[in-house]
């Protein structure tokens, strides 16, 4: 296994990151760092437990590998983006997409927000790399709309989402369009990205097959491998442009 950096590695690091002697500069760049450590090594362990539940392994299990308790584990990498999500890697142009998520959420009258409405919100960033890759197989928002009529139509605001209601501690999202969210961190390590794009948001869908956004995905046409396709083609294109 190859081993982590050493304490006297790390020091040294913030050290030469601060750039000074300043004890106090050298603290809050310490703080940072550790700060960026420790949520990336979380993010990087959610993404093993996520392949390790998409492949059938209990929580029991996943707990056992873990060493802490079923109910620690379930509350650590099931409930946490839910109740606390941070977006502090998010692109301006993914965060447009939430905050038009709750826009259409409430053209809907529904009090929560669902992967059907952060679906729909990509389409108001229409340079960003999940919608031309949705425009580019003829699915727009209205064939999206038209599509999730049917599975998630207006309704009163106090009715349920997708799972029941949004997630206890009154935040917006359902807790499918959470773990959306949190997939989506996943996608971008995954691919070695230090942020959280739109084209990571799309392949997040395809986690849950039983969300209303992938359903609509693929019965509009765009399964999980064409998007992943398209997505690395346009990376590679932005890539070879710089």
């Amino acid at each position: 296994m190859t081993p982590g950096p050493g304490l006297q590695q790390l020091i040294d690091t913030i050290r030469q990151d601060a750039g000074t002697d300043d004890v106090l500069v050298q603290l809050a760049t310490a703080s940072s760092t550790i700060n960026d450590l420790t949520s990336t090594s979380d993010a990087a362990l959610g993404y093993f437990v996520d392949r390790a539940r998409g492949a059938g392994k209990s929580w029991v299990e996943i707990s056992g590998v873990l060493g802490v308790s079923k109910q620690a584990a379930h509350k650590r990498f099931a409930d946490s983006w839910a109740a606390a999500p941070n977006f502090d890697r998010f692109t301006n142009r993914c965060r447009a997409v939430l905050e038009a998520a709750g826009v259409a959420a409430q053209r809907l009258n529904h009090s929560f927000i669902g992967t059907e409405h952060l679906l729909l919100g990509m389409f108001t960033e229409p340079v960003s790399i999940a919608a031309r890759v949705l425009l580019a197989h003829d699915i727009t928002e209205e064939a999206v709309a038209a599509a999730i009529e049917p599975l998630s139509p207006a309704r009163e605001p106090e009715a349920a989402g997708e799972t029941g209601a949004a997630v206890d501690d009154g935040s917006p999202f359902t807790r499918r369009a959470a773990h959306v969210l949190s997939d989506a961190v996943a996608e971008a390590l995954t691919l070695g990205h230090n942020y959280v794009g739109t084209e990571h948001l799309l392949l997040a869908f395809y986690r849950g097959q039983a969300t209303i956004a992938t359903k609509v995905l693929l019965e509009l046409g765009l399964d999980e491998s064409t998007a992943w396709n398209d997505i690395r083609a346009i990376l590679d294109e932005l890539t070879k442009n710089k």
